[in-house]
Order: C-alpha cells, then structure tokens, then sequence
C-alpha cells in the first residue's frame, strides 16, 4: 500500500515537472510576413548590347614634311581648339627654299622691266617703219617668257611658303589630344607609321555595337516602318550604361545601320548618338547599350520575393490555412527590380513579400498585407550598382 502512494506521487510529481517545461518552453507563434497580390501592370524591359565609345571625329595629324620635332605645345589629354598650335617642326631649310623662291621672283620681275622697256622702244620705230617688225615680234616674245618666267617664280615662293606654313602643324577641329609617342627632337616625316597624335572631337559621341543575325532579324522586326531606315527612325532613344554601372546623364538616339552583315563575326554594326556637353565622355571608353521596349498588362513579382534552386526561380505563395508553398516560376523579362512572370503564376495570387529566407514547404505564417502602392514603390526602390 505504501509503494502504491509512493507510485502515485512520484507520477505526479513527472505530471506537474511535464507541465513546467511546457510552461517555460512555449510552442513560438506563426511568423508574421508581409504579403502582396500578384497583379499586371506596364514594365520595360531592355535589350544591353556591349558598346564603344568614340569622338563624332577623330583626327590622325601627320606631318607633311621632314624635319626635327622642335616644338610640342600640347600636353597628352589637353583639350584644345581650332587652329591652335600642336607641333612645331624644324623650319630653318624651307625657310631658305621660301628666300631663295623671294629672290627668284625679284629676278623675274625684273626681267619683265627690261623687257617691257626693249618691246616700248622698239615698237614706234615699227610703226614709223624704220625696222622691220620682225624685230618687235622678237621682243614682244621675250617680254611674254618674261611674264611666265615670274608666274612661274611666284608659284614657286607660294610652294614655299606653303611648305613652310607645314612646318607649324595646328588643331584642325576642336578636341582632345591623345597619345603622343614622338618625343621633342625626334626626327620624323611623311613616311611615319604612326601619326604625331590623334585629335578626338567629342562635342557628340558615337557608341558602336553590334547585333547577331537572328537579334537583328528580331529587333527590327518589332518597330514600326516599310524600310530598315524607317524601322531605325521609331527605335525609342536609348541609354549608354558606363563601366561604373551608372546611367550615362542623356539619352541617345540610333541613326545609323552598317549596309550588310560581317561575314567572319555574322553580326551588323550599330552606332547611337550621344551629346557629350559636359565631356564626360572620351573616346574608347567602353559600356553598353540599352535599348528600352516597352510593355503592356504584364504580371510582375518582386526580385525580392523569389529565391533560386538549381537554376530555378520559385516563389512561396499563400495556400489555405495560412500555408506556404513554394511554386516554380517562368520568366519572360526583368523590368527594374520587377520579374515579368510568364508561368506558374495567375493574377490575384498572394505572395510572401519578404523574409523568404527560412521559409519551408507548409510553414504557417501570420499574413500582413501590404497597400499596392507600398508595394510598388518598394519594388521599384533601384539596387546598389544601379540608376
């Protein structure tokens, strides 16, 4: 009888032990998760194409003749304008052809004079007849080789000067200066295979890309026109993305298409427009193209309501009783911080927003629903790295 009390005490005291484990040990309520709706709406979507940048002009200057480099005004990147001085080469010996071409002018002209006084002397005693006329066609023709001689010499010095003038070689357009690889002194000439720089005017700026066969076909495909050229005119103006990742401040525009396809790379070239007022841009700076297309009644989810698994996007959407389920989803685009959902989803489907990270397959939670507008300014809010 005494063991069976013992019994029944040492079982009640396990009862009330049991009991407050569970009292200090409660089962955590449901998590509480923000949820969204899934509806349609209006996106854009871009096509990036991998671009170079280079100057609406680029300038190989050269030089027209021999000589030592005398003189470098400029500095590598400078900018400079019309007409100032770049280079300097040694003048000393076109300076002397440009004299002696002086001198032969003088002698010319003073040709000419006596000439001239022979044919005026002879010609009234031609027309008195006291000689015969033979002797003033004579003069009259040594009077003529006299004046051609001095067109001759005149041509002469103006070739001098010219050949002078190249000595002194200036900026022909407005821009930057590049690379220079000639050094003061360097003797250099016509026949050099490199030029003394390259001057880049980049007041407007050209992007070059390019498209394959089948993007081409696709692209073009897609806008308005009865020609290729009419097709180019509707493209919307496009954005140039820099190395940084960043928007470049003004848009562009594509004005021109290479006539055919590059047989060895099966691709046709490209070129947008970009104003360059604040020279932010330089030639062979490089970037990408991004050509918006935009978009009607289209579902969109969140990025950062999908998780990936082997190549794979999923969402967690809300089920009965407060259950999640995860759901494989297709996609057809990305519109900023938007997926555009082709598959696995219907209008009117609720999400989990966010705090997907732990969530498993029938895990209850707490569903808070958040405004529309909330979400939307939420999934628009740009990434790091993004403009």
């Amino acid at each position: 009888m005494n063991k069976l009390i013992v019994y029944i005490l040492y079982a009640g005291i396990l009862f009330l032990a049991a009991c407050a484990g569970q009292a200090l040990n409660p089962v955590p309520p449901p998590p509480s998760l923000p949820v969204i709706k899934i509806n349609s709406g209006d996106a854009t979507t871009w096509l990036e194409y991998p671009a170079t940048v280079e100057g609406t002009t680029n300038v190989e200057i050269r030089p027209q003749v021999s000589g030592y480099l005398e003189k470098i005004y400029v500095e590598e990147g400078a900018y400079v304008s019309k007409g100032q001085a770049l280079f300097r080469i040694n003048s000393s010996a076109y300076s002397e052809f440009s004299k002696s071409a002086s001198a032969a002018v003088q002698a010319a002209k003073a040709s000419i004079e006596k000439a001239q006084v022979e044919y005026d002397r002879l010609k009234p005693l031609v027309d008195n007849n006291v000689i015969a006329g033979v002797q003033l066609k004579t003069a009259k023709a040594n009077l003529d080789a006299a004046k051609a001689s001095h067109a001759q010499a005149v041509s002469g010095k103006g070739s001098a000067d010219i050949t002078v003038g190249y000595t002194l070689l200036t900026a022909p357009v407005s821009g930057y200066i590049g690379h220079i690889p000639f050094k003061q002194g360097s003797l250099i000439g016509k026949g050099e295979a490199l030029p003394l720089t390259v001057l880049s005017e980049v007041n407007n700026v050209h992007a070059y890309f390019s498209m394959s066969e089948a993007d081409f076909l696709s692209f073009i495909s897609s806008y308005e026109g009865k020609s290729t050229e009419e097709k180019i005119k509707n493209i919307p103006a496009v954005d140039l993305q820099l190395p940084d990742n960043t928007i470049y401040n003004t848009k562009g525009k594509i004005e021109l298409v290479q006539g055919q396809f590059d047989r060895s790379s099966g691709t046709i070239s490209f070129r947008a427009v970009f104003p360059n007022k604040e020279k932010l841009l330089r030639s062979g700076i490089t970037g990408k193209i991004r050509i918006p297309s935009y978009l009607k009644d289209q579902l969109l989810v969140p990025q950062e309501s999908t998780y990936e698994l082997q190549d794979k996007v999923f969402v967690f959407a809300l089920g009965d009783s407060n259950k999640v389920v995860s759901k494989q989803i297709s996609l057809s685009g990305k519109s900023g911080t938007n997926y555009l959902v082709s598959k696995g989803l219907a209008r009117g489907e609720r999400i989990v927003f966010s705090g997907i990270q732990r969530l498993r397959d029938g895990a209850v939670i707490t569903p808070q629903q958040m405004p529309a507008d909330t979400v939307l300014q939420a999934s628009l809010l740009p990434r790091k790295g993004t403009k």
